[in-house]
């Protein structure tokens, strides 16, 4: 019969965001999201830290924890040399998430159910992967189950014709990724999934939800969830190779223009489109400068909509340029290589009804990139906190931001919309005074000292009386640090000329941050 194989790779988040870095595997480290652990790796969970902890939490239980940035799109990118390398030795792997993966077993190929998981193991420690775990079952369930049961590198084959329900029913009831159903199920004190296959199924369904019932099924033997081979994706990198090799940026952009068309055309077919280019460009003596082997030269490039072939030829002729200026290549090149890092669906970047950016902009900043590096030029973003100058970031023009503090969270202290239309870099040192002359201050509870009655925006400007004014917002930040961190009380003015600020009383002074038209 078909049994299935699954392959686990633990913590798999820490392990692609270790990797992309460079740092070792050994460290204990954490990926976040939301100001909250994500995953772990065990060096971490050694001391203490688990999923869903605090960040400040897990960093006083250990001080050197790596922190590490929640990126899908990283976990999925460095997963797909895993499944690549899978598919190699058994056709048809199915992913389930980046880390996990399902394949039909290969047993009869490799003479037994733990040959065959000891060989797949051993393909994946030679990517580097260290920390993975194969499990083998009737079907996919008991399979994954499985390779969690394990240990490091190891294989647990659970026993063919009804050896899975006998597994499955010792197993705690923590392995249901309901929450909810979790906790409703210990209060009523069924510990293990046993406990959940001997309740009445149309019971289960109602009060514990689908996957509860789903998973009571497979117990029974139903259910059984087959696996389902992707379809490998194609091969979207291209390459031209020169011979004889050519010495000059100008042949060598001429003579990839064609490869260029290809390149876009070959996206086009597939009705997507390239955001994130890598360009490799190889020489006679490759690696000669840093003693390795691979190509002279290398780098990514974003865009801020999506590259045509024009757009592809121009980044690497600014490439061949600044690496021929920093002595990089030394000899003639032999071959260009262009590979998509981010494919996205051509109607994400579609023109809107009015237009876009100038494509000569777009080239213009592109260029400055090239020369400058992406660091360069930036953009400006809304995030998430609680001043004005909290909520900007900046990121390098046609990068997609993926670490901005989310908009969506409530942000207690935060000024109400609309939101000022000048922030200012440096805020103005201001005074605020009420009917008696006196500097209106802000008192321990939150309350003011008198209503503002007259306000200076900075020294040398005339004082204007107040006609409105709202207020306070006060937010004390960093109090957890040395010292006990800082208080400050945000207004909005209104002067009697119409204009409009946002003014902040800091300790014992007042400071004006932005303003309004």
């Amino acid at each position: 019969m078909n049994r299935t194989l699954v392959v686990w790779c633990a913590d798999w988040p820490v392990a692609a965001a270790l990797g992309e870095q460079g740092l070792p595997r050994h460290l204990p480290a954490a990926v976040f999201a939301q100001n909250r652990v994500q995953a772990c790796n065990q060096a971490a969970r050694d001391f203490g830290i688990k999923r869903g902890m605090r960040r400040r939490d897990a960093q006083s239980r250990c001080p050197e924890v790596q922190v590490l940035a929640a990126d899908d799109t990283r976990d999925t990118r460095a997963f797909e040399e895993v499944l690549t390398r899978l598919e190699e030795l058994r056709p048809g792997v199915m992913p389930l998430r980046p880390g996990l993966v399902a394949l039909r077993s290969p047993a009869r190929f490799y003479g037994g159910e733990t040959e065959a998981g000891a060989a797949i193991a051993e393909c994946v420690v030679e990517l580097g992967v260290w920390d993975v775990r194969i499990g083998i079952a009737d079907e996919l369930f008991t399979a994954e189950q499985a390779a969690r049961s394990t240990g490091l590198q190891e294989t647990y084959a659970v026993p063919a014709d009804g050896g899975s329900a006998v597994f499955l029913r010792a197993l705690p009831v923590h392995v249901l990724e309901d929450a909810n159903a979790v906790s409703l199920l210990q209060r009523l004190g069924l510990a293990t999934l046993g406990g959940l296959a001997d309740l009445p199924g149309a019971d289960v369904k109602a009060r514990f939800g689908a996957q509860a019932e789903w998973v009571r099924r497979v117990i029974h033997g139903e259910g059984a969830r087959p696996v389902a081979g992707r379809t490998p994706p194609p091969e979207l990198t291209t390459e031209v190779a020169f011979e004889p090799p050519l010495d000059s940026a100008e042949a060598v952009c001429f003579s990839a223009r064609q490869t260029a068309e290809g390149f876009v055309k070959g996206l086009a077919a597939r009705q997507e489109v390239c955001t994130e280019v890598r360009i490799e460009v190889e020489t006679e003596s490759a690696g000669a400068l840093q003693g390795t082997a691979g190509p002279a030269s290398v780098r990514t490039w974003a865009h801020p909509r999506w590259f045509g072939a024009a757009d592809l030829i121009d980044r690497l002729h600014w490439q061949l340029v600044g690496t021929l200026r920093a002595g990089d290549i030394r000899s003639a090149v032999t071959r260009v290589r262009l590979i998509p890092e981010v494919a996205v669906p051509e109607a994400v970047h579609a023109d809107g009804l009015w237009g876009g950016t100038d494509q000569r902009v777009e080239r213009g900043i592109a260029r400055v990139q090239g020369l400058l590096g992406r660091e360069a030029v930036v953009a400006p973003v809304l995030q998430g906190g609680r001043s004005p100058r909290d909520r900007q970031a900046y990121v390098p023009w046609g990068d997609r931001p993926t670490t901005l503090r989310d908009r969506v969270l409530p942000w207690p202290g935060s000024i109400p919309p609309p939101a000022p239309a000048r922030v200012l870099d440096d805020p103005w040192p201001a005074e605020v005074c009420d009917q008696a002359g006196r500097q209106v201050v802000v008192l321990p509870r939150g309350g003011v000292s008198g209503d503002p009655a007259r306000y200076r925006p900075a020294a040398g400007q005339p004082w204007q009386r107040v006609a409105s004014w709202a207020g306070p917002w006060p937010v004390t930040e960093g109090w957890w640090e040395p010292g006990g961190g800082r208080r400050v009380a945000r207004f909005q003015l209104v002067g009697v000329d119409g204009r409009a600020w946002l003014a902040t009383f800091d300790t014992d002074h007042w400071l004006t941050e932005a303003s309004y038209d």
